[in-house]
Parts: C-alpha cells; sequence; structure tokens
C-alpha cells in the first residue's frame, strides 16, 4: 500500500516539501521563540497574503507576490519594533489587518473567475507543484547558509543581545538580516501549512524541543527532527481519510505538545522522588 502511495508524484513532491518544512522552520523558530517575535511573525504572514491577492490581479506567480508583500512588512514592522513594543504591537495589528483587506480586494477585482485561495490560508501540502518546491528549496538553502555557518554568532544574538554588542557584533545589521530571513521564510511555507496557521509551526515543535534540550544547536536538531516526523505523518494521514493536510500537522503538534509536556513531568516527579528516598 505504502508502494503504491508513494509512486504518485504529488506525494513525493509532498514528502520532499516535508523534510524541507521541517529544516527552516526549525532554523529560524528556535529564534523567533527566544526573541518573542512569534506575533510579529504572525503578521507577516497575513501581510503577505496582500502580495498573493495582488499577485492574482497582475497575472505573476502568487508566491512571488507574496514574497515581495512579506520582505515590506518584515522590514516595516521590524523598523517600528526596534523603536519600542506598544508601537511594534499596533504596527502587527495594522500591517496584519491591511495585508489581509488588500488581499481581499485584488481578488474581488482579479477579472473573471475569482481565484481559489484556500490553499494559501489553510496550506495544502498535496497542492504543492515544482515551483513551490523550487522556491520552499531554494529558501531553505539561503536560511541554512545564512545560519548554519555562524551558529555561534546566531545564538549570541537569539540569547544575549547585551553581550552580542559587548562582542562587537551588530545587532541592527543582525535584525535586519533574520527579519529578512522570517520573510522569505513564512512565504515559502504558506503552501505548505496555510498563512493562518504557520505561527504554529514555528512555536510548536520548538516548545516540545525545549523539553528535552536548552542547548541552541541541539533544540534545533530536536525542532527539525519533530517537525519533519509530524509533517510525514500528518502528510500520510490526511491522505488516508481525505482530510486538510494542514489542520492535521497542526492537531498532531498540539497532542505532541501535550503528551510532551505529561512525560516530561512525570520524569520530573520520579527523579524527585529518587532524590528524596536517597536522602
Amino acid at each position: 500500500m505504502i508502494e503504491t502511495i508513494l509512486a504518485y508524484r504529488f506525494i513525493q513532491y509532498a514528502i520532499y516539501a516535508s523534510i524541507l518544512s521541517g529544516i527552516l522552520s526549525a532554523l529560524i523558530g528556535v529564534i523567533i521563540v527566544e526573541k518573542k517575535l512569534v506575533m510579529m511573525t504572525g503578521g507577516i504572514a497575513h501581510t503577505s497574503y496582500g502580495g498573493v491577492g495582488f499577485a492574482y490581479f497582475i497575472g505573476i506567480q502568487p508566491l512571488l507576490g507574496a514574497m515581495m508583500m512579506a520582505i515590506i512588512a518584515s522590514f516595516g514592522i521590524g523598523a517600528i519594533k526596534r523603536q519600542g513594543k506598544a508601537k511594534s504591537d499596533l504596527a502587527i495589528g495594522l500591517f496584519w489587518s491591511f495585508g489581509m483587506a488588500l488581499g481581499i480586494l485584488f481578488i474581488g477585482l482579479t477579472p473573471g473567475y475569482p481565484p481559489n485561495v484556500q490553499s494559501f490560508l489553510f496550506g495544502n501540502i498535496l497542492s504543492v507543484n515544482t515551483f513551490d518546491l523550487r522556491i520552499l528549496l531554494l529558501t531553505t538553502i539561503v536560511i541554512m547558509l545564512v545560519i548554519v555557518p555562524f551558529m555561534h554568532v546566531w545564538k549570541l544574538y537569539a540569547f544575549d543581545e547585551e553581550y552580542a554588542r559587548i562582542r562587537g557584533l551588530n545587532v541592527t545589521l543582525l535584525d535586519y538580516l533574520f527579519f529578512f530571513l522570517i520573510g522569505i521564510g513564512v512565504v515559502s511555507l504558506i503552501k505548505v501549512i496555510g498563512i493562518i496557521m504557520v505561527i504554529a509551526l514555528f512555536t510548536a515543535p520548538v516548545t516540545i524541543a525545549e523539553l528535552f534540550t536548552k542547548q541552541f544547536q541541539g533544540r534545533i536538531i530536536v525542532t527539525m527532527l519533530i517537525s519533519i516526523l509530524t509533517f510525514l505523518l500528518g502528510l500520510f494521514i490526511s491522505y488516508l481519510i481525505n482530510v486538510p493536510t494542514g489542520a492535521v500537522m497542526i492537531i498532531l503538534f498540539v497532542i505532541f505538545y501535550v503528551l510532551s509536556i505529561l512525560t516530561h513531568h512525570i520524569y520530573q516527579q520520579k527523579h524527585m522522588t529518587k532524590m528524596l528516598q536517597s536522602q
């Protein structure tokens, strides 16, 4: 049965997308969570919907329009965020609603039948095509080249920004570089997980990984493994019972998180009991 499923080209593409998505989301997800940029990431994702609508309106690839809008939003929100939390929360809310409204407006103005944007909003990894896969592969390679060789730099940036400044690192440059990575990373995952649920992909597996390791590199590796396994499991479950893939993946992430919390709690209780008995 599995051999029959794997023979389909769209399943093969979905598997490739699952692996690449797991790598990409882990590399920037750990930093996003540590730097408390979750809401900013959600704001960029929703703003990119304006680019999707604009792309349909002028007749280009939707992901290209989304990429353009996401990069603009990442720099815009990022610039305001550096001025203070209150202003950044306001900026995120404005960009969030403006992007969604802009997308709806342009789609409404697009001549002919309105395009189907369900896969952009809610994700459908089974609909990933060659172009989507190439964008995802290129983005993953770019993010790997920026982060992996300079892991010690990003570790300082994520955990101790003041110490990074003392060490002579240009934190402002790192901020904007990382905002750019968030922008391209979010858009690359839109067809896989959807605009609405992309935040969970950058947070849930990272939160689970934190229960098992506190090391920066270790957290990235564990997050990567959790993400890839959950993606593949969600892919086959959704295919077998014919339900939306993105929703299945998010539900699995939440289930694994709850199970991890319970397991971690039980382990701590047993460890504490052994310590008390040994005294």
